[in-house]
């Protein structure tokens, strides 16, 4: 992406989850609904479900099951979820999303847009014009692939990119991506992390100032 007067511009690239919006409340919460539903424990279901991704951890807990079936249940609950559960974006969310330049940041996300979209018109957050979900990309983090795709699309070059990120998987995938890494929300960095800090709102101006140092 080429600014105005001719200088590379950078951009974020934010995840979404446990990043800009505190969803941790919400997920354990659909997970149990889940494991009710199919008769399981629910806090069984759920240590599984923090470490593997859905079709995965279906196979640990329920193989006896259809995996197309317990999906479709998943979403079924996560849909529910996104229209009546609570939702709060971390403390500096709002601040940062607005004061960064329209066309200088995207999400990138292992959800789907439509409840990324929902989420955020509940908490009032401005929605980008690009957002890379589960459905964009064939390979999910931690493949380099998602963030890649999400800095095509903005028609940024890699290392003109900064991502941040909560999770190991998230990290790594960026990292893989040739991007500047930065971690939020976690009591320890994540391991390779070029940057780390404990909250979103830490952050808050040093990722502006990212941007705002755009002429390189």
């Amino acid at each position: 992406m080429i600014s105005e007067s001719g200088g590379r511009s950078r951009c974020v690239l934010f995840d979404v989850d446990g990043t800009l919006m505190d969803a941790v409340s919400n997920q354990r919460e659909v997970w149990r609904a889940w494991a009710r539903r199919y008769g399981l424990d629910a806090d069984e279901v759920y240590e599984v479900a923090l470490r593997t991704r859905p079709v995965e951890t279906f196979g640990q807990v329920a193989g006896h099951l259809d995996a197309g079936e317990c999906l479709a249940a998943l979403h079924e609950l996560e849909d529910d979820d996104v229209r009546s559960g609570v939702y709060a974006a971390f403390d500096g969310a709002a601040e940062l999303l607005c004061g960064l330049p329209a066309g200088a940041w995207a999400l990138v996300t292992s959800n789907y847009e439509h409840r990324v979209r929902g989420r955020f018109l509940r908490t009032g957050l401005p929605v980008p014009s690009v957002i890379v979900d589960a459905a964009a990309v064939e390979e999910g983090k931690p493949s380099a692939v998602p963030y890649l795709r999400a800095a095509a699309l903005l028609g940024a070059e890699p290392e003109d990119c900064l991502v941040v990120e909560d999770a190991p998987s998230g990290v790594r995938s960026g990292l893989r991506a040739g991007m500047t890494v930065w971690g939020v929300n976690a009591p320890a960095p994540v391991e390779g992390v070029h940057r780390h800090f404990g909250t979103l709102r830490e952050a808050v101006p040093h990722i502006l100032a990212f941007v705002a140092g755009a002429h390189r």
